[in-house]
């Protein structure tokens, strides 16, 4: 069983407010991150609420788990903690996606689940023609990233454990983020 997280749970504070339910096309960034995991084939989908969660999570489908993180102002490592511990316990491997990053495909999904399940490397990351983007971690490591401090995400384990990772290459650059209102204008 392969899941799919989405952090979600952020202020927004660059941005001026919740980022996860601005829109773009008409439909709340945190759902594009769920369109992407849902077309890529994971699973299960966990979305990761903190700043305001309720209102976060009335836009999500029925078939997500919602987790909220009391926590989420002690940085994003807590949230990818919470996650973990939500996931199904038949999980072997679960693909990270923040809520802002709406360039993310069904078929980056798609490469990162297969690469794992030929490889069964611990991290498996897309690597973009101009920079590094979302990982999948393996259960291996679970432990790991749920022990994660403050701001930190997979890249703290990445940098730590360079042998861990199987770059999944990508043929185009890696998608914005959403930090301010402009870069809605995609």
């Amino acid at each position: 069983m392969i899941s799919g997280i989405v952090l979600a749970a952020g202020t927004g504070s660059r941005f001026g407010g919740t980022k996860q339910l601005a829109e773009l096309d008409g439909i709340p960034l945190v759902l594009h991150a769920v369109a992407a995991l849902r077309e890529g084939g994971v699973d299960e989908i966990v979305v990761v609420t903190g700043h305001d969660a309720a209102a976060v999570e009335a836009v999500l489908p029925a078939e997500v788990l919602a987790v909220r993180n009391p926590s989420f102002r002690d940085g994003q490592s807590t949230s990818l903690a919470a996650a973990i511990h939500a996931l199904d316990e038949r999980s072997e491997a679960a693909v990270v996606l923040m809520a802002d990053q709406p360039g993310i495909r069904g078929i980056d999904i798609r490469a990162l689940v297969e690469s794992f399940r030929a490889t069964r490397a611990r991290i498996a990351r897309l690597r973009f023609t101009d920079g590094p983007g979302p990982s999948l971690l393996s259960r291996e490591i679970y432990a790991d990233a749920g022990h994660l401090h403050g701001d930190a995400g997979a890249r703290v384990l990445i940098a730590s454990h360079p042998e861990w990772v199987e770059d999944v290459p990508i043929d185009r650059p890696v998608p914005r983020d959403v930090d301010t209102p402009e870069d809605l204008a995609y």
